[in-house]
Parts: structure tokens; sequence; C-alpha cells
């Protein structure tokens, strides 16, 4: 059974085209069957290969950057600071993606070091700036980024500031762009898929995915699956920005003035719920119980569910996000709480496949 269309919001994305963007994302990405996988779960799966988005060695992240980069190149800023753990993709991706702009890095990980494997190993081979805060707490990243800027304005130059993974409004509007790319790939392959799996991490990509389900009139649901925050962490940040995402995409909103940066998550900043005159935005759904031993530390459980992807459809999974969402999506199947066609979001993450315990 296929879950039925939704109508949209009455004026389109407006401004979703109009909005500056730089071209990174060598898209539309692949979505196909994934037919033996499919059998073995008892219920019909598709890919949607953001692992394949064409810049570094893939992944989501790429897509929220087309627009921050866009309006950190329109601010006349010359250096970008953001930051995460030294094994980050947004972090990497973010480096190569400003180094390709012609806009210097300076990245901010917690901790007090780290191994030069995996994406660390690529920051350093590029010379990237990379500065650690000291302290194994990941908030610590937070003023770290606003140290780092601080310095950089001190010295005459002029900054832009994101927050961990670039997890604002204007960032998950690179899910809304990508959930009208979906729209037209579905209706290629004839399919109404019911839900919609992927990693919930700092949220951005769920967001911009929930926003851009209600204003394209998608028939699936987003299903989240945790492998950072407590759920009702999660639940607040995916409500806020997905109300930001698609107020910017349909013309309603605007990039906050007269600071340099691509603005925060805060409560109460931006309503959530519905968008202009009247679409709603799903009340997002997060599951818990998934994380493991802690965030990016591989789970049994998504070690598991990542063999046998790679077994069945020869796609490897990142163990710190999508392993562990498909070993939920796995383990929701096979208790018979999944019906009709689903769609899982390989969001990439390769290089922690080469650092630590990847595999």
């Amino acid at each position: 059974m296929t879950a039925p269309a939704r109508a949209g919001h009455p004026g389109g994305l407006a401004n979703l085209a109009s909005r500056p963007r730089v071209d990174l994302v060598v898209g539309p990405t692949p979505l196909h069957p994934a037919p033996r996988l499919s059998r073995e779960l008892g219920v019909p799966l598709l890919f949607k290969r953001d692992d394949l988005t064409g810049r570094g060695l893939g992944g989501n992240k790429l897509r929220g950057l087309e627009y921050i980069l866009a309006d950190a190149l329109r601010q006349g800023c010359d250096g970008l600071v953001t930051g995460a753990g030294p094994q980050s993709n947004w972090t990497m991706l973010a480096a190569l993606s400003c180094l390709r702009c012609q806009i210097e890095p300076h990245i901010v990980c917690y901790g007090t070091d780290a191994a030069s494997e995996g994406n660390m190993r690529l920051h350093r081979w590029l010379g990237v700036d990379v500065r650690f805060t000291g302290s194994p707490d990941r908030s610590s990243v937070d003023a770290g980024i606003e140290a780092a800027g601080a310095e950089l304005r001190a010295a005459g130059r002029r900054p832009y500031l994101v927050p961990r993974g670039g997890a604002t409004p204007l960032g998950a509007l690179g899910y809304v762009r990508a959930s009208t790319e979906l729209a037209a790939q579905l209706d290629a392959l004839g399919e109404q898929p019911a839900g919609l799996w992927l990693a919930a991490g700092s949220c951005g990509t769920q967001a911009g995915l929930q926003a851009g389900a209600a204003l394209t009139g998608a028939p699936y649901r987003v299903r989240g699956v945790t492998v950072s925050r407590p759920v009702p962490e999660c639940l607040d940040r995916i409500r806020v920005l997905a109300a930001g995402a698609a107020a910017l995409a349909v013309g309603a909103g605007t990039v906050g003035a007269g600071t340099v940066g691509a603005g925060t998550v805060g409560a109460g900043t931006v309503g959530a719920g519905t968008v202009g005159a009247g679409t709603a935005i799903d009340e997002p759904e997060v599951l818990g119980g998934w994380i493991g031993p802690g965030y990016g530390v591989p789970s049994a459980e998504g070690q598991a569910a990542a063999r046998l992807v790679a077994q069945t459809e020869g796609v490897f999974l990142d163990p710190a996000f999508g392993a562990k969402a498909m070993a939920a999506l796995i383990a929701e199947c096979r208790a018979g709480r999944v019906r009709g066609p689903q769609i899982f979001l390989v969001s990439g993450g390769a290089p922690t496949l080469f650092a630590g315990a990847g595999l």
C-alpha cells in the first residue's frame, strides 16, 4: 500500500530558484531500488544516494553548503569558521568547499588532538587551520568558533561563522531543494513511498526534508534516527529549523541581517507548524535508542546493519550515522512496524570508514 499524495504550499517554492547558491552538488544524485535488502526485510526500499554528491568523497552536507557559501560570498567574507568533532564529515566538506570558493577555512574541534586518519588526515593534507578546544565536551566547539572569529576580526579579516553541522535555516534550505529533486525522481519512477529514513545529528538535514515534504506535497513521512542528541532536543531543533527553511523557500523569511554568519538555532526565533498561507509542516518523528556506546562510536547493531547493506547492495554506510539509522530501520521492518515502500538517505561519511574502529 502506498501513501496518498498531499497538497503542497499554494504559493509553491517561489523564492527557492532565485536564492543565491554555489554550484557544488553534481546532481541529481541517484535514487534506486535496493532489491536484495528489500527481500531480506519484506519491505520495498529505495536508496537516495547523497554519498554521491560529487565533491571530495561525497556527502549530504554539500547541499547546505551551496547556500551557506553563497551567503558568505555575498557578504564579502574572506574566511569561514565552523567546527565539530575530529572525524566530522561536515567540517571536511566545508573546508574543501571553502577552498574551491577561495574562502579560507578555519576548523574548531573538541578535544586536545587527533590521529591523522579518516577526515582529520584529509584536513591536514589540505593544510587547513584546525584548532582544538582542549575539552572533550562537544559544546566547547561553540565558544571556540566565536573565539576564532573574534581573533580573525581583530586581525582585519571578515570571517563567516557557522554553527556545528551547518544547522541553520539557510543550511537546511539545501534539503528543501533536494526534496524537489526527489519529487521529480519519484514521479519518473511512479513511486509513492510511505517513509523517508535518515540519521539525525545536528538535525539540519531532517529539518530541510520536513519543510521540503510539506512544500512539495510529498506522500512520505520523514523519520529520523538520532545518533547524537536526546530525542526532545532533536524535535525542538527540527521544528525551528524546518519553519525557518520553509519561510526562506517561499519568500516569507530573510537571512538574518546585520551579522556575518548563517544564524543560530534558538527557541522562539522562528515559529513552527505552518508556512505562510497555511501549509502544515508535519510534527517531526525521531527514533531514539540507537546511539549505541556514544556519538561517533560504532555500535554492534550498526556494524551488523552496515555489513548487511554492503553484502546485499554493494553500498557502504558510515559507522557513526548511516549504519545506526539503518539498524533502526531494519529492526522496525523485522518487527512488522513498517508498511509500504521506504526511502533511505545514504548520507556519505566514507572517510570515517578509515578511522579508528570504523569497520
